[in-house]
């Protein structure tokens, strides 16, 4: 498998923050791969995914890209236009250089894709949350990225929606066979089990466990290996 991003040593400091958001985090991600960030509420998970699409710089450390590398991003809350939902996912390949004709078309297929077809003319703020949620995974495949990358996508839906979210994200990701890669943070730790490749678990901004999925939640080598993130996933061991 190509290798499509690598970090090496990397540490991110947020202004008025007491200690480092992320601190000397190295890894290597490869096509193919799907990779689960996972970790308590400020652990580093989100400034990780920002470091990761190239919007969080950090203070020391290095980050190589593979040439040609699209990273798109999928938030908890997208941001949604005052438009359309057509209009919400043309608007991007406009503004990368495709006709507005042709952006529409690729809008609509990109709604196609997550079901969201017949609500094209819709505004899309009266969407409910498992739509907005779809409408934004539309948005991204529009890019056409190489890189997903998902933060808690599916953390206010409910069940079933959360479902319906899950399952575009495993279709997208796998496409085009091992071309692409998907990192994504998660509280759900099913949802870990059924998606992920591999598990990245932060501590307080440093990486204490990065390993296989079976790995991870197999509890005689989380106790061997990692034991304190052997509480964090207690509930879901055997």
């Amino acid at each position: 498998m190509s290798e499509l991003l690598r970090l090496q040593a990397v540490t991110v400091e947020l202004g008025g923050a007491r200690r480092p958001a992320l601190t000397e985090v190295s890894l290597a991600l490869s096509a193919g791969e799907r990779l689960a960030l996972v970790g308590a509420n400020g652990s580093g998970k989100s400034t990780l995914l920002r470091v990761l699409l190239g919007v969080q710089a950090p203070v020391r450390g290095e980050v190589w890209r593979a040439g040609g590398l699209r990273a798109a991003m999928v938030f908890q809350h997208p941001h949604l236009l005052r438009a359309s939902v057509l209009t919400n996912v043309a608007l991007g390949p406009w503004l990368a250089g495709l006709r507005w004709a042709a952006a529409c078309a690729l809008g609509r297929q990109a709604l196609l894709r997550v079901g969201l077809e017949a609500l094209a003319e819709r505004p899309a703020r009266t969407l409910s949350g498992g739509q907005q949620q779809r409408l934004a995974l539309a948005r991204a495949w529009a890019q056409q990225p190489t890189l997903w990358l998902l933060d808690e996508p599916t953390a206010n839906l409910d069940p079933r929606a959360s479902l319906e979210v899950e399952a575009l994200v495993q279709t997208f990701a796998c496409e085009q066979g091992a071309a692409r890669a998907l990192v994504f943070s998660s509280h759900h730790l099913g949802q870990v089990a059924r998606l992920a490749t591999r598990v990245l678990y932060l501590h307080e901004g440093r990486v204490v466990v990065d390993a296989p999925v079976q790995a991870f939640f197999d509890r005689a080598w989380l106790q061997a290996h990692a034991p304190l993130a052997v509480d964090f996933v207690r509930e879901v061991l055997p």
